[in-house]
């Protein structure tokens, strides 16, 4: 190979390099859009989920309660087994943008707070899929413990559709028995 040749791969290679690869991105993930908070609100529970941090004492039976306040906020309770007995953590919710009431901010502790989006939903409010933007949390809920295996994939389609990872998915123990 000459010099010409050398000097032409050379600068091949470097322009290789330095242009940025394409790769496809996912699509941005969509809320649900409208939804009826009077209906959305009550007690679900946790069918499966991408594990978090701040649950990393539940063993199980962990239930999420949605109540609307008067100022049209909506208190958040969740719940969960723990070696020790049932941590709980109480929040707040509020609709991000009038148009869209299906993406809600909530917050645990001031000041920081998450997305929260709706981002699958049965027509009854049997299940609920929540995630966020970045696709870094995820919740497959219920309002009864447990959830029939078609409604459970279906579930899982919609967090699908919008390009979440479900090999991330961990099942949620739920007793039997009421508590």
């Amino acid at each position: 190979m000459n010099l010409t040749q050398r000097t032409a791969l050379t600068s091949l290679l470097s322009l290789t390099l330095l242009c940025p690869v394409a790769q496809a991105e996912a699509p941005l993930v969509q809320s649900v859009g409208q939804i009826d908070l009077v209906r959305y609100t009550g007690k679900w529970y946790e069918i499966a989920s991408f594990p978090m941090f701040f649950q990393r004492n539940c063993l199980g039976d962990t239930t999420a309660e949605y109540s609307l306040q008067p100022d049209g906020e909506v208190k958040v309770d969740n719940r969960c087994r723990t070696e020790s007995g049932f941590d709980q953590a109480i929040g707040k919710a509020w609709v991000a943008a009038a148009a869209v009431n299906s993406k809600l901010k909530v917050s645990f502790f001031w000041p920081f707070r998450s997305d929260y989006w709706v981002i699958g939903l049965d027509q009854e409010y049997r299940w609920a899929v929540v995630g966020n933007p970045n696709r870094k949390y995820l919740w497959i809920l219920s309002r009864t413990p447990q959830l029939p295996p078609a409604e459970l994939e279906r579930a899982m389609q919609a967090a699908s559709a919008q390009g979440y990872d479900l090999s991330q998915l961990k099942t949620t123990r739920q007793a039997e028995a009421k508590r």
